[in-house]
């Protein structure tokens, strides 16, 4: 068991992002983990609705005041929507990383195959303990 919330109904990524699938679209996010980490969030920069994203490939960035991370995508497909609040409130991802908080969501290309590659909230606290976390 980690210090860090892992919600059940989410799938993760080893680079601490979450997915969620909400009706025909995938969002995402980053992990409490990754916002604990960041510390205090100040800018995020996400891609333009109709761009597509690669699943493992930058799609944009985090910055806070410790350090500027890239973001990677946990599917692949065709940002749909991305959360507008982020521009005026980057501070949402540290306060409320999986409903305030959350990214963006895509239109995934190819949901089943890829979602194997991700981990289940039980493999992804492993992971964490594997980090020492």
């Amino acid at each position: 068991m980690t210090d860090f919330d892992v919600p059940d109904s989410l799938m993760y990524t080893r680079e601490h992002e979450w997915a969620l699938l909400v009706g025909d679209a995938v969002r995402i996010g980053i992990t409490d983990y990754a916002a604990k980490t960041l510390n205090d969030v100040v800018y995020v920069s996400l891609p333009p609705i109709g761009r597509t994203v690669e699943r493992s490939v930058t799609f944009g960035s985090i910055e806070s005041i410790k350090a500027v991370s890239e973001l990677y995508s946990p599917y692949s497909g065709t940002v749909s929507k991305v959360n507008s609040e982020l521009a005026s409130h980057p501070e949402l991802v540290n306060a409320s990383p999986y409903r305030q908080g959350w990214l963006m969501e895509i239109i995934a290309s190819n949901l089943e195959d890829e979602r194997a590659g991700l981990l289940s909230p039980t493999e992804y606290e492993g992971f964490l303990s594997s980090l020492g976390k």
